[in-house]
């Protein structure tokens, strides 16, 4: 792939994390374990590893949007560095995203046959974070499918330099 498309790519996605850590920050901003106990009778711990999982969730979208911007603005443009890093935003922000440390929710493969967010959460959760979730998916969904290459191609190029 040409250094013009990696390098269009790497600020999509910029711009993707940047979308996604600002909607996940103005979440945790406002939200605590006792407003959402309010807005939805359930189990502390359970409400406790969700906000865990949104901070790990928006600390890696930092750290590769942080990445993307300083790759992005190096010139000559690097694009065995950018690939490097499309490929550690594909596993530690997507990834992350369908396969949650603490697994308090699970992708539902299912789903994508019925059109409906494939996202399940393992308890009840207050409606604002399930909106915030259902916000972020179809996002997350889209860069999976554009980053999924890099993966692939990544892997691949390790795999031949050994």
């Amino acid at each position: 792939m040409g250094n013009s498309m990696v390098k269009v790519q790497t600020e999509q996605t910029a711009e993707f994390l940047s979308s996604a850590v600002a909607d996940l920050t103005v979440y945790l901003n406002a939200v605590t374990i006792q407003s959402m106990l309010e807005e939805e009778a359930g189990d502390r711990q359970f409400f406790e590893e969700l906000l865990s999982n949104f901070r790990r969730l928006t600390v890696f979208c930092e750290e590769g949007l942080e990445a993307c911007t300083i790759i992005t603005q190096t010139e000559p443009f690097r694009k065995a560095a950018a690939e490097k890093i499309l490929y550690r935003v594909y596993h530690q922000c997507v990834e992350e995203f369908f396969q949650p440390k603490h697994d308090v929710w699970y992708e539902d493969s299912r789903s994508a046959y019925t059109g409906k967010n494939s996202i399940k959460f393992r308890q009840q959760v207050p409606v604002s974070a399930s909106s915030l979730v259902a916000n972020l998916e179809s996002r997350f969904q889209q860069m999976r499918e554009e980053l999924e290459y890099y993966e692939t191609d990544y892997r691949t190029k390790m795999m031949q330099s050994r």
